[in-house]
């Protein structure tokens, strides 16, 4: 990928891994679009990047899915690449009920529904620019589950499955599917201060850049190539180190 000249929408881009990402693109000279649920982080993102495009979006909402859809083809036509990037993560204990019903259904809405339905929205945009793409951000827990965080892990793995399946049905279209597998990130992911033994953002970050300037389909970095190119026995044993206080 020509990490210039382009036009990108990152999902979540305010801040963590989605701010990171929207940095270097602009930096690359790409025009960026980024949406978020908080209007102070996104004017504290338009402060940092001189011209980024912003809009308020709940994901969670297949409605606002919809508008932001229309914004980005109505007034940044020129988009050609969508990072689908937002996320949340929520732990909770399924063996003990139902718990907070709400939070996993918006989990799940997020991180799984809106990236299905954004791409179904916007595909036939895409295909009509150059060098069209779409960005999954996934986990390496997409491979081997985190049991405490077990929607986010599960919505993860589903995310990683539809991005094989959608890049195989736009196989004969003008337009790449890539994936992106964080390994755990020092960002505010589940509430502050609970991934700070995680890889610096910034780290993550330029170290995935340029593999996705080589033309990488499937990038992972840590953690995370570990567990994407594991064998299956390789695989149960990361679960169960992962796993042992959990």
């Amino acid at each position: 990928m020509d990490l210039s000249s382009n036009t990108v929408l990152v999902t979540g881009g305010a801040s963590g891994i989605g701010l990171a990402l929207a940095t270097r693109f602009h930096r690359a000279g790409s025009t960026v679009a980024v949406c978020g649920r908080r209007e102070e982080k996104l004017a504290e993102a338009r402060e940092r990047l001189p011209g980024l495009l912003t809009r308020v979006c709940d994901l969670s909402q297949p409605a606002e899915r919809r508008a932001l859809a229309e914004w980005v083809t109505r007034d940044v036509p020129g988009a050609n690449v969508l990072v689908n990037n937002a996320g949340v993560q929520h732990y909770p204990r399924i063996a003990e009920g139902e718990g907070n019903w709400e939070l996993t259904q918006q989990e799940i809405s997020i991180n799984f529904e809106a990236p299905v339905h954004l791409a179904a929205l916007l595909i036939p945009h895409l295909v009509k620019q150059q060098r069209g793409a779409i960005v999954n951000i996934t986990s390496g827990l997409a491979f081997a589950p985190l049991a405490r965080a077990p929607i986010y892990s599960a919505t993860k793995a589903a995310l990683h499955s539809f991005t094989l399946s959608l890049r195989h049905q736009v196989s004969q279209l003008p337009l790449q599917v890539i994936e992106i597998a964080p390994p755990a990130v020092d960002t505010d992911l589940g509430g502050p201060g609970l991934h700070t033994w995680g890889v610096n953002v910034d780290e993550f970050v330029d170290a995935v850049m340029p593999r996705l300037a080589a033309g990488e389909l499937e990038i992972g970095y840590g953690f995370s190539d570990e567990t994407r190119n594991a064998s299956r026995r390789e695989l149960d044993a990361v679960f169960q180190r992962i796993n042992q206080r959990s």
